[in-house]
């Protein structure tokens, strides 16, 4: 993915933020961020100073402002790259009617150049956003220097088993009606990556998992359209790339209907989210043993076993 495919996703998250009914696709985000909040209060500790990176219309903090005062944070920072989603929700009565002691400040940025000094932040949220960006490696390496000694980073992106009904039933009609496969979905990440990402840019007692969102829908149409209106359907570098024929998305909806399809018609979309934690590193943090500081060796334990055993 290159600048000009960061340009489009931009250009597409800000046209679904304007349609009339742009909030009614925004349950799967909703949900995610709920769960990512609920990480965080699991936490033992005070964030006072906190970003939202890749805010989009503030998920996360709607689900802060429901509890105020979790996570001992008074003081958020959202940043979103689509400005027009980010303000979506600014001036609305719904805003407004949120009753908390947290500060906010909406930032209108790209996620792979933060615009903050070393050591700012106590933690860093974002929830169904990394999954878009270019250059993730970057942008896990800014996090960590943007973090307070001991600060956290908690994120929650779609992993690789999400939308895999759709995926094979796009391969499978490809195949047959084009002798090809084309990238109708883009690639996500995978929990290795995950993990391998927290490590390389520095983060400490770094902690990956997952979960699953099944949700049902009418029939594969309806999916395609929820996706499009979540912003989630993929957005080609070429416009070429994106056609889809009508051939196509009829093959498409025959096979997932016939792969997957319930009995009353329906058809179940999974969404697989990966969660994620990783600390700055700080003096205070539990570390492994240094090398060799064992006194024990591993060729040794069937004896020390056997001594065991007769005391």
């Amino acid at each position: 993915m290159g600048w000009a495919y960061v340009a489009m996703k931009r250009t597409q998250k800000n046209n679904v933020a304007a349609l009339a009914d742009s909030k009614e696709f925004e349950y799967l985000r909703e949900e995610v961020a709920k769960r990512l909040v609920d990480r965080l209060q699991d936490i033992d500790r005070d964030f006072p100073s906190a970003l939202d990176l890749g805010a989009g219309s503030g998920h996360v903090f709607k689900s802060l402002a429901q509890d105020a005062g979790l996570g001992g944070i008074t003081h958020l920072v959202q940043m979103e790259a689509a400005e027009r989603l980010l303000l979506r929700d600014a001036d609305t009565d719904e805003d407004k009617q949120l009753v908390t002691n947290l500060a906010t400040q909406r930032i209108c940025g790209d996620e792979e150049f933060l615009p903050f000094p070393k050591h700012h932040f106590d933690v860093v949220l974002s929830s169904c956003s990394l999954h878009w960006v270019n250059d993730l490696p970057s942008t896990f390496s800014q996090v960590h220097d943007i973090l307070k000694p001991d600060g956290a980073f908690l994120g929650a992106v779609l992993g690789g088993d999400s939308l895999m009904e759709l995926r094979s039933a796009f391969i499978l009609a490809d195949q047959e009606r084009q002798g090809g496969i084309m990238p109708h979905i883009s690639p996500f990440l995978n929990v290795p990556d995950t993990g391998n990402l927290l490590q390389g840019a520095g983060f400490s007692l770094p902690t990956v998992d997952t979960d699953y969102i099944t949700v049902e829908y009418p029939n594969a149409f309806s999916v395609m359209e929820h996706l499009r209106g979540m912003g989630e359907n993929h957005a080609p570098f070429a416009p070429s790339s994106g056609h889809v024929s009508r051939d196509v998305l009829l093959a498409t909806a025959a096979i997932y209907q016939a792969m997957f399809g319930n009995e009353d018609g329906s058809v179940p979309v999974t969404f697989q989210v990966i969660y994620f934690i990783g600390w700055s590193p700080h003096q205070s943090q539990q570390k492994p043993k240094a090398r060799g500081s064992a006194t024990v060796s591993l060729k040794d334990l069937p004896t020390v076993h056997h001594s065991c055993q007769r005391k």
